[in-house]
């Protein structure tokens, strides 16, 4: 990790996380991730989705994330603008009904 990431890829992730009420990064081979996909399915809660792996700047995507929430590890999950956690806390949150009642607030 580390390196430079550019402003582009800074707008970007910011840019996702705003114009989304569900934004997901990802990774198509991460049991955690699609843990959270199936979770928020589950709640029948729509999401966008962003598989990491299948970019050339994923890396750079990941270190942003660690910018904003301090982890860089996937999923990062965000309701509302505010990250929520990764695949343990999403579906925690889908089996107590918190996950549906924070996408309809």
């Amino acid at each position: 990790m580390g390196g430079t990431v550019s402003d582009e890829v800074k707008l970007m992730v910011k840019n996702e996380i705003e114009s989304h009420k569900v934004m997901v990064f990802s990774k198509t081979t991460c049991p955690y991730c699609v843990m959270a996909k199936n979770a928020l399915k589950d709640a029948g809660v729509p999401y966008e989705v962003m598989e990491l792996d299948q970019r050339s700047d994923g890396g750079q995507i990941q270190q942003v994330l660690q910018d904003i929430t301090g982890a860089s590890t996937v999923p990062r999950v965000f309701i509302n603008g505010k990250c929520i956690g990764g695949g343990t806390e999403t579906k925690a949150m889908q089996k107590n009904g918190q996950l549906l009642k924070l996408f309809q607030a």
